[in-house]
Formats: structure tokens, sequence, C-alpha cells
């Protein structure tokens, strides 16, 4: 799903086709998601990030469709500034905010699976750790005390940083999904550790290889 401002949709779409499935352009004034059996709203900057990040990326014509077919449980995954609309869209819990230090931070990291239960992590195992990077200038998560709480209860966190916090998100967390499992938000990006050759890892082949398999399936 390209919105404008947005600068990793084509990385989304190579990493999905590296795992194996078909990419769909969806365009931010679009009113149909055109059978979709998966959605990724990508990293960048939609709308230059006025107001908040995502805040106005949230009140596209394209989300007025999405909403109710991720409440209906259509697998969605929004990386980075796609983390951050999910978040304003309600479709996640908690907020992104600027960084610890308010600097921009661009660095790959070692992070850990906590939910290997969701539609975007069946591919790995829990407790398993994965290198993907990180780059964001809002990538602090944050949430009130029962909502962290909750968070950690429900294994609704999905990704932790592992060996630092470099950005002083609350208990760690790099990603979270919705009581379901369908919505997963993450801040680092995936679709940069598809291939050793351009990334990293292969790490982050993961995230789109679950969810190629579970709409086959």
């Amino acid at each position: 799903m390209t919105f404008p401002g947005s600068l990793d949709d084509r990385d989304a779409a190579r990493a999905v086709r590296a795992a194996g499935g078909k990419p769909v352009a969806l365009w931010h004034g679009d009113r149909d998601l055109r059978g979709v059996d998966a959605v990724i709203l990508p990293g960048g900057f939609s709308y230059g990030d006025y107001l908040r990040c995502g805040a106005i990326a949230r009140f596209a014509p394209v989300m007025g469709e999405l909403v109710p077919a991720a409440r209906a449980g259509l697998p969605v995954l929004g990386i980075c500034n796609g983390f951050q609309i999910l978040c304003e869209a309600h479709l996640l819990p908690g907020a992104l905010t600027r960084n610890a230090g308010l600097a921009f931070i661009t660095r790959d990291l070692r992070l850990r699976v906590e939910n290997a239960r969701t539609a975007w992590t069946r591919w790995y195992s829990a407790g398993q750790q994965i290198v993907v990077p990180l780059k964001s200038g809002e990538g602090a998560y944050a949430a009130d005390p029962g909502t962290l709480a909750d968070l950690e209860a429900s294994g609704q966190v999905v990704i932790r940083y592992a060996e630092d916090n470099p950005n002083g998100s609350a208990a760690a967390i790099a990603g979270v999904c919705n009581a379901e499992g369908n919505v997963v938000g993450l801040m680092p990006h995936p679709e940069h550790a598809v291939d050793p050759l351009t990334g990293p890892s292969s790490d982050g082949i993961g995230f789109f290889a679950s969810v190629v398999a579970a709409v086959a399936a």
C-alpha cells in the first residue's frame, strides 16, 4: 500500500516476491483492496509526517476499506511508518513517539521473536533472534501501564530489542499485534533483510514467508 511519501513499498513488494507471493500495488486513494489476501503498510514518511507520523494517512480513502477488513481477519503488517499508521487507526494499541535522545537511528539490530503464533511470524520460533535494520526518528513504543501489562499477559508483544533498547521503547518493545494476531506492527524493517547481498541478513524473509504460507493454506 503506497501513500504520498512512502519509501519502502518497492522493497516490501520485492520481499513478497522473494517469499513466493505476488505483490499487488494499492494506492492511498483507492476504495478497493482488489481482493488481496494480505496487506503491507510500508515505511516512509506518509504525507510528510505532518501533525504526527501516520496521523493523516489514517484518514486516506483506502483505510476506510482496510480497517474493517483487518477487524474481520485480513492479515495486515505495518512496518515503521506503517506501524505508526496502524496505531493511529486504532488497529493496534499504543503509539510511537520520538526516539530517546531525539536522534534518527539507522542501525542493524538483534531482535528476539516473542510471539511466533501470528500470521506474520509462524516461520520463526519463540525466542529466536534475528538481525534486521532499524531506521526511524519516531520509533519509541509507548503505552499506559495497564495496556503494557495486558500486552505482556496476552502475548501481544511480537518482537523485542534483544541486546539494547536503541530508542527508549517501553519494555524494549519493537513490535506488537492485535488480540487475534492477524495485525502486526513493528518498527524495524524486515524487507531490508531478505537477501544478504543487500542487507545484514536474510532473517527478515520469515515475516513474508509466514503470511504467504498462511494465505496459501
